[in-house]
C-alpha cells in the first residue's frame, strides 16, 4: 500500500494527514492501520520514530468519528498510557494535529502539573485521554475520571513501563476498564515480561513487527571509543561537538547528578546546552526540549527516563557518555537519531569498568560495534568494521592522551555489582524484580508494598565532568567524531 487512502481511512482523515505533509504511510502504519480498523487487538514491535503514534492514533480517531456517542462527564472513550511526561505530551500534541477540524476532545494528564487543573479539564468528558499511570490513578482516587466507558486501550512503550515498575499500576488500571475493548500494545523490544503482559491484556492479538527487537535503525552508524576514564570521555565529547557545530546531539548519562555536572561544564565553556532529568521541573524540561527542537540548543544532556519519547528528526548524534546498565536502553537511546529517514551517528564511550555492559549490548544486538579509538579488551570479540568507505575508524590509536583512571567508579558514584538489583539511577531508587514501589520523574509511583530505602547521601568531592586532562590531539578519525572540522564552539 502506497497511500493513506488505501488503508481504509476516510477522506476527512486522509485530508488532515495530507495537510500535515504526510503522503506515504510508514511500514508500521501500513501494516497496523488496516488491522486496527478491523477491530483486532495488536502487538506492534517497532522503534520510536517509525510513526507509531499515527499508526494507532489515526484508526482510533476514524472509529471514534463514526460513533455518534459523545463522552459522558468524567469519562473517556480512549485511554493511552505512556511511561513519561515527555512522551505523553508528545502523543497528545501529535493527536491534536490530526483532530483540528473535528469535535473530538483530547486531554493529557501527567505528574508535575496541577492536578486540580487536570481535574477540571476532565469534567466534561474526554474522547482520548493520554496519561502516565501514576497520575491517572491519583485522578481516579479523586473520582475525577472513570474508565468504565473505555473502548480503546493503548499501552505505548510498554517495555519501558515495565522497566520503570508500572506493572502494579497497569494491573489496577486493567481491572477498571471494560473487558470488552480493543487493546493495542506497542514496544521497541519483546522480552518475556512483555509477552506475559500481552497474554493478560490482549485477546487473540496479531503481531506487527517492523524492526526486530534489539536491532537499531539501519541508518545509525555506531562506534565505540575505549577510554581510561571520565576525563577522556569529556575530551572526546567536546572534540566531536566542536567538529559538528551545525549538528544536534543528545548526550546520555546514567544519573541526574552526573548529567547536571556535565551540563554545567559544557555551558561554562560556551556550548549551547540544556539538560533534562528528574530534578528538573516540568517547566524547565519543556523549555529545554523546545529550545532543542527550535535549534537554539545544540546539545541536550539527558538521563534515560527524561529523554524517552523524544522525537526530534534533526538529531544527528547520540553520545552514550555512560553505557546503560540495561542493554535494551542502548537501543532506545540510539533510536533518538536517524529518524524520519535521515542518517545518524551513535558514539559510545567505554571505560574499563563498563566492558561488561558493552558485551551485553553487543550480545543483544548481535553485532560488534566498530572501534573508533582505543583498544578492544581481550575479553570482547573483535569488531566487524563496515566496509562502506564512510570512515569512523581509527586504525592507529597510539599515543592517545589519557586522563587519570577512575578507579572503577562511574560518574563519581560507585557502580553496583552484578549481584545487585538494577537501579533506576535517574530516580535514586532501588528497583527490584517485583517492582513493589517505583517513583518516576514527576509521575508519582504507587506504593504496593514496603517502601524501598533510598541510597545513602553521597559524600562531597566525587569525581565529575568538571575535571579534565587537556584536549590535545589524539588522532581520532573525523567521521567517528562527526563530519569534519567545521569550526569550534566558543
Amino acid at each position: 500500500m502506497t497511500s493513506f487512502s488505501e488503508l481504509g481511512l476516510s477522506e476527512k482523515i486522509v485530508a488532515s494527514v495530507t495537510q500535515l505533509g504526510y503522503t506515504t504511510p510508514t511500514p508500521i502504519q501500513a501494516k497496523a492501520i488496516p488491522l486496527l480498523l478491523e477491530g483486532r487487538d495488536l502487538i506492534g514491535l517497532a522503534q520510536t520514530g517509525t510513526g507509531k503514534t499515527a499508526a494507532f492514533g489515526l484508526p482510533i480517531i476514524e472509529m471514534l468519528m463514526k460513533q455518534a456517542d459523545r463522552p459522558a462527564n468524567r469519562t473517556t472513550r480512549t485511554l493511552i498510557l505512556a511511561p513519561t511526561r515527555e512522551l505523553v505530551n508528545q502523543i497528545g500534541e501529535n493527536l491534536r494535529s490530526f483532530v483540528k477540524k473535528t469535535p473530538l476532545r483530547i486531554n493529557q494528564v501527567v505528574g508535575g502539573a496541577s492536578i486540580n487543573k487536570q481535574q477540571l479539564q476532565l469534567e466534561k468528558g474526554t474522547d482520548i485521554l493520554v496519561a502516565t499511570p501514576g497520575r491517572l490513578l491519583d485522578l481516579i482516587a479523586r473520582n475525577a475520571i472513570s474508565l468504565s466507558k473505555v473502548t480503546y486501550l493503548v499501552l505505548d512503550e510498554a517495555d519501558q513501563m515495565l522497566d520503570l515498575g508500572f506493572i502494579h499500576d497497569l494491573r489496577k488500571i486493567s481491572r477498571m476498564v471494560p473487558a470488552k475493548r480493543q487493546t493495542l500494545l506497542f514496544s521497541a523490544t519483546m522480552p518475556k515480561a512483555i509477552a506475559d503482559l500481552s497474554h493478560s491484556y490482549l485477546t487473540d492479538p496479531v503481531k506487527v513487527e517492523v524492526t526486530p527487537p534489539g536491532k537499531a535503525a539501519d541508518k545509525v552508524e555506531q562506534y565505540v571509543h575505549f577510554v581510561a576514564g571520565k576525563n577522556d570521555k569529556t575530551d572526546l565529547l567536546k572534540k566531536s561537538l566542536n567538529e559538528n557545530p551545525d549538528g544536534r546531539a543528545i548526550v546520555f548519562l546514567r544519573t541526574k547528578h552526573g548529567a547536571e555536572k556535565l551540563y554545567k561544564h559544557l555551558e561554562h565553556i560556551g556550548f549551547k546546552v540544556a539538560s533534562i532529568h528528574g530534578n528538573k521541573s516540568q517547566g524547565q524540561r519543556e523549555r529545554a526540549l523546545k529550545g532543542f527542537k527550535d535549534g537554539d540548543i545544540k546539545v541536550l544532556v539527558a538521563t534515560d527516563v527524561a529523554a524517552r519519547g523524544i522525537d526530534i528528526p534533526a538529531v544527528t548524534h547520540v553520545f552514550n557518555y555512560d553505557l546503560p546498565e540495561v542493554p535494551d536502553a542502548y537501543v532506545h537511546r540510539i533510536g533518538r537519531t536517524a529518524r524520519a529517514g535521515r542518517d545518524g551517528i551513535a558514539i559510545a564511550f567505554c571505560a574499563p569498568d563498563e566492558t561488561r555492559l558493552l558485551h551485553d549490548i553487543e550480545k543483544l544486538m548481535k553485532i560488534d560495534i566498530p572501534v573508533a579509538s582505543g583498544e578492544r579488551p581481550a575479553g570482547l570479540a573483535s569488531p566487524t568494521r563496515p566496509n562502506n568507505n564512510r570512515g569512523g575508524r581509527n586504525n592507529n590509536n597510539g599515543g592517545q592522551q589519557r586522563g587519570p583512571r577512575e578507579g572503577g567508579r562511574h560518574n563519581g558514584e560507585s557502580r553496583p555489582s552484578r549481584n545487585h538489583a538494577p537501579r533506576d539511577a535517574d530516580n535514586d531508587l532501588e528497583v527490584t524484580s517485583d517492582f513493589k514501589r517505583v517513583k518516576t520523574e514527576g509521575d508519582a509511583g504507587r506504593p504496593a508494598g514496603p517502601r524501598k530505602q533510598r541510597r545513602p547521601a553521597r559524600k562531597p568531592g566525587g569525581s565529575g565532568a568538571n575535571r579534565h586532562a587537556p584536549a590535545g590531539g589524539n588522532g581520532q578519525e573525523k567521521r567517528a567524531s562527526g563530519n569534519g572540522n567545521r569550526g569550534r564552539n566558543r
